[in-house]
């Protein structure tokens, strides 16, 4: 028995070691984090682009929520929002078209750090001033847009990732420095010295530090990378970045651990739920019938009807505690998911379903994802090759998962608790 203690002593301190290690020296699941970035942007983007017409209505001065009962709700709950900065319709629709720039921006991966910093700014923003506006998925891309700050959610599958590449290929014929960073850099930064010293900054403290954290960190990040190479300065701030990127990571599944719990837990409390008619009533209100046809199908069955009642509610219960082991977790999954295309198909939910299943993709397998990119890669080399020109186009041996392999530096997933296959 005495030798035992030391083995066990010395077997947790490799373990500890080996762990402390991972979060440090890497950023963990660079493809769960870019697919949550390309799900949440997506989702946003296409909200925006839906509500174009009725913009003005949703988030515009002279909107039902008027420009003073929206004054009198942020004096109160002192929520950021760039809206309430000017009343006029000229800063309305130059926010608006920004939101929904920043949010193609983002899907596509061009300078991520500062367009999820952006991209938060216009959630928040037009979110706050018109709370009553959403359906549960607003509130799911309000915390998110927050978490996505903290990751390195362009390390795969965006432009960042393919600059990078191109970058270390050309290192030793042609180093051009980077113009287009530094001018954002500046620009924006011009912006957060005139509000602050507006006072628009005075509410919430939150935000503000979110937005200086940033713009100082991209500022010293940058001197360190342009004076130290590969000296101790940019050893130090890549074990921090990596730090925080875990760390917004685990919050990240965390929370969409936390809204399943909650969700499923208030579930069983509720008498329509523990009697097998709350998925019923649903679907016979207008409001959530966009297919009469197909919700008065689902709704004949009350044997469909009470299992998809009481599933739903095992389902959310049992999630948080599947991932332990990985099968079970995945199945989980892809039933939640499926779950989610019909209530956005049936309820005519479709960007709640859009947020929870961009949040859910945070558990997706690393295997699955690389497959996933692997296959999006060599579909679009058969349409390029479909494509009429001039025959200079030569398909690349590498497929794109390879190539974002490479920019990322890992195919690391997140730790070990069944949160990847």
């Amino acid at each position: 028995m005495t030798r035992l203690v030391p083995a066990a002593s010395g077997s947790l301190a490799r373990s500890l070691s080996q762990g402390i290690g991972r979060v440090t020296e890497t950023a963990l699941g660079p493809y769960q984090t870019a697919v949550v970035r390309i799900g949440l942007s997506a989702t946003w983007l296409l909200f925006l682009l839906r509500e174009f017409p009725h913009r003005q209505e949703l988030y515009g001065p002279d909107g039902p929520w008027s420009w003073d009962l929206a004054q009198q709700l942020i004096a109160d709950n002192r929520a950021f929002t760039v809206l309430m900065w000017s009343g006029s319709d000229v800063w309305f629709e130059l926010v608006y078209a920004l939101a929904v720039l920043t949010g193609l921006l983002l899907l596509i991966g061009w300078r991520t750090r500062t367009l999820s910093v952006l991209f938060m700014v216009g959630v928040l923003s037009l979110q706050n001033r018109s709370i009553f506006v959403g359906d549960g998925g607003d509130n799911v891309l309000h915390l998110m847009s927050l978490y996505l700050v903290f990751t390195r959610c362009g390390q795969v599958w965006s432009l960042d990732a393919r600059r990078a590449r191109k970058a270390r290929a050309r290192v030793l014929f042609d180093a051009a420095p980077d113009r287009a960073g530094p001018v954002l850099w500046v620009v924006l930064g011009a912006f957060l010295v005139a509000g602050t010293a507006a006072g628009k900054l005075d509410g919430d403290p939150l935000v503000p530090v979110i937005l200086w954290g940033m713009w100082l960190a991209q500022a010293v990040w940058w001197a360190v990378a342009r004076r130290e190479q590969g000296g101790e300065p940019r050893m130090l701030l890549d074990i921090v970045g990596n730090v925080v990127h875990n760390a917004a990571l685990f919050v990240i599944m965390a929370e969409a651990c936390l809204i399943y719990a909650t969700a499923g837990w208030y579930k069983i409390q509720g008498s329509r739920w523990q009697d097998g008619t709350a998925v019923y009533y649903p679907l016979h209100l207008d409001y959530f019938s966009p297919w009469p046809a197909l919700s008065d199908l689902m709704s004949s069955s009350g044997t469909m009807v009470m299992l998809v009642t009481y599933g739903t509610v095992a389902v959310q219960v049992a999630f948080p505690f599947t991932l332990f082991n990985r099968r079970v977790k995945n199945v989980l999954l892809a039933v939640m998911m499926t779950e989610h295309a019909v209530i956005a198909v049936v309820l005519g939910l479709p960007f709640f379903s859009l947020a929870m299943i961009a949040a859910d993709a945070v558990f997706l397998p690393t295997s699955f994802l690389r497959r996933l990119g692997d296959g999006a890669a060599r579909a679009r080399v058969r349409l390029l090759a479909r494509l009429p020109g001039d025959g200079r186009f030569v398909p690349d041996r590498r497929t794109a998962g390879a190539a974002d392999e490479e920019a990322a530096g890992e195919t690391a997933e997140p730790p070990h608790v069944g949160f990847t296959a």
